[in-house]
């Protein structure tokens, strides 16, 4: 049975294209490869990418905000709003177009960090309107909605010191949806929270993006309370080759 998320989404366009797409990396005579043969990624979706450290969760996820350049690739297309049209990323990374790249990331994308990524000199505030004050956006009540949403609205004028480490993710969060993105990736958001603050955390953060049409692409290792979200779950397996030099991870969705 399809989930809520793959139905309503499945007749709109697709955020991401990827088709042959290759990552190597190598380590100590190992050879790391992650493989995604397909990917499509559509406006409105929410994703999740499941699997232990080392499976290459981070790879994609770097490649998908354009962090790291793949290898190889037939195509990677990328078409944040409906009403654009799709973006040829692989022309982009071929003339190495490095700041069209960020200015994609920076205008369209929110980032959530496994340990959070706050500036520890700037207040809970300033952290969370850092990606409006670089957009230019104008002063608005966006960022104290959001601290309310996420229940910090009380620690919005304190330095990330002082916080928690679940409400410190809340404060990553809200930074990561405050200058309206259309697309939000979170890589092991609540790895460092205990399950039932994981939860809250993830069933807030989906929340918040749902109200928003904000498609999500989210890495964690814990299944169990994502699934009950409702996230559609990329498939992905591992093998290694016999002699041991080459670890491969093929992920399709």
């Amino acid at each position: 049975m399809e989930n809520v998320f793959q139905s309503r989404n499945k007749a709109k366009p697709a955020v991401y294209h990827l088709r042959d797409v290759v990552r190597d990396r190598a380590s100590e005579g190992v050879t790391f490869r992650l493989r995604v043969p397909s990917l499509q990624i559509h406006q409105g979706e929410k994703i999740a990418l499941i699997g232990e450290s080392g499976c290459g969760k981070s790879t994609l996820l770097d490649m998908l905000a354009f962090i790291s350049r793949p290898s190889d690739f037939a195509a990677f297309r990328f078409r944040p709003e409906i009403e654009d049209e799709a973006i040829d990323v692989a022309e982009l990374w071929k003339k190495k177009k490095q700041n069209a790249l960020g200015d994609l990331r920076k205008a369209h994308i929110g980032y959530v960090m496994q340990t959070g990524g706050l500036l520890p000199y700037l207040s809970v505030r300033e952290n969370m309107s850092l990606s409006r004050s670089v957009l230019s956006m104008p002063a608005d009540d966006t960022v104290e909605t959001l601290a309310r949403h996420l229940g910090i609205a009380r620690h919005l004028d304190k330095l990330p010191e002082t916080l928690s480490v679940g409400e410190r993710q809340r404060v990553a969060i809200g930074r990561a949806l405050a200058h309206e993105p259309s697309i939000v990736i979170a890589d092991e958001p609540t790895a460092s929270v205990d399950p039932f603050a994981a939860e809250k955390i993830m069933s807030l953060f989906i929340e918040l993006a749902e109200e928003r049409n904000i498609t999500v692409v989210v890495a964690s290792h814990a299944w169990r309370h994502i699934k009950r979200l409702g996230l559609r779950r990329l498939a992905h397996h591992t093998h290694r080759s016999k002699d041991g030099s080459t670890t491969e991870t093929v992920v399709n969705g």
